[in-house]
């Protein structure tokens, strides 16, 4: 019996470091709304993204959607992420449970751009107008127990990207499970992210003053046309990981979780994490590494903690932050606030 257990367990870890004798020819750059890989959450940012088996709060919704099964009571979550050059991405969702009928979940996510000065050939300073850009995507989840230690989710999404007047739409879906193996506790966790359609840019931006025959005298030279763009698909990604809890005394908690992550736009990589809980949660310590084995990968250490009270009477406050080490732009801090009741 346990060297069945042990050959399991190994078979596990040779598909999570599959990536490392994997690489390839990259894609980087031929997807859209490419938003939707920027991680959601400080708890799991912190942990250097390895989430997908241990996601049992909202922040699930983005993670695996399978997560949302674990949760007995109403949560609600906010969180704000600041990046490089005036960029920030917001997250908010709720997750309402439904008992035996599984629970829902709805969600926002959107990356905001500071305005930017329109610039022409004949004002390249600026001509006095302003422009901005975003990105959005708006989730309905579900997930649900089918067995005591299996559970499976999925995503329904809307995206949107805009920039001036032009825009581009999509739907996506998502689905994932959460199994807790009888193997020492270990939980196994797999996920697809972002099937769906491709997006496509329209919009008055791309209208023109255009010629079909130049060549012809007398012709209307003064028609207007579209650019037509090229299509771009969502940026998909397969997503299987491993984590264990390791019990210390009775009010202490140790985490450890590795995931590995092959997308349709670039190389595998390998993302590992852990947190510490003190005092029953009251208090979690994070690191953690993302992009092990990506060559020329500008991500790296993560570190966060949380403060976890709930001694007041109608709800449950948790408070997150985290932070991640990039190589060449500013490093990149996630704040966040959930609210249990």
């Amino acid at each position: 019996m346990i060297n069945k257990k042990l050959l399991i367990t190994v078979i596990v870890a040779i598909v999570l470091l599959q990536p490392v004798f994997a690489q390839q020819v990259t894609k980087t750059g031929t997807t859209a709304a490419k938003f939707l890989n920027i991680g959601i959450g400080p708890r799991a940012n912190a942990m250097g993204g390895a989430f997908s088996s241990i996601a049992n709060d909202a922040t699930a919704m983005y993670w695996n959607p399978a997560g949302i099964a674990n949760l007995t009571e109403f949560q609600t979550v906010f969180t704000y992420t600041k990046m490089f050059a005036d960029i920030n991405v917001n997250f908010i969702g709720i997750v309402i449970p439904a008992g035996s009928l599984g629970n829902v979940g709805i969600s926002v996510t959107a990356l905001n751009i500071a305005d930017m000065e329109v610039t022409t050939e004949y004002f390249p300073e600026g001509t006095g107008e302003k422009f901005s850009a975003g990105s959005y995507a708006f989730a309905l989840s579900y997930g649900k127990f089918i067995t005591e230690d299996f559970s499976v989710g999925v995503n329904v999404k809307y995206i949107r990207e805009n920039i001036f007047n032009s825009s581009a739409d999509g739907i996506g879906f998502d689905i994932g499970t959460i199994f807790k193996t009888p193997f020492y506790g270990i939980r196994f966790a797999s996920s697809i992210s972002n099937y769906g359609t491709k997006m496509q840019i329209k919009g008055e931006d791309l209208l023109i003053r255009h010629d079909p025959d130049p060549q012809r005298n007398g012709n209307n030279a003064t028609i207007d046309a579209y650019y037509s763009t090229d299509q771009f698909e969502l940026p998909l990604r397969l997503q299987v990981g491993i984590s264990r809890d390791f019990q210390i005394m009775d009010q202490h908690r140790l985490t450890l979780a590795v995931d590995a992550t092959h997308p349709n736009d670039n190389n595998q990589w390998v993302n590992v994490g852990g947190e510490l809980s003190l005092f029953n949660d009251l208090i979690s310590i994070r690191g953690g590494y993302k992009t092990l084995f990506l060559k020329d990968t500008q991500e790296g250490l993560t570190l966060g903690a949380g403060i976890k009270y709930d001694g007041l009477k109608f709800f449950k406050i948790a408070v997150d932050y985290s932070f991640q080490k990039l190589k060449y732009l500013d490093n990149m801090h996630s704040f966040g606030v959930m609210l249990s009741f």
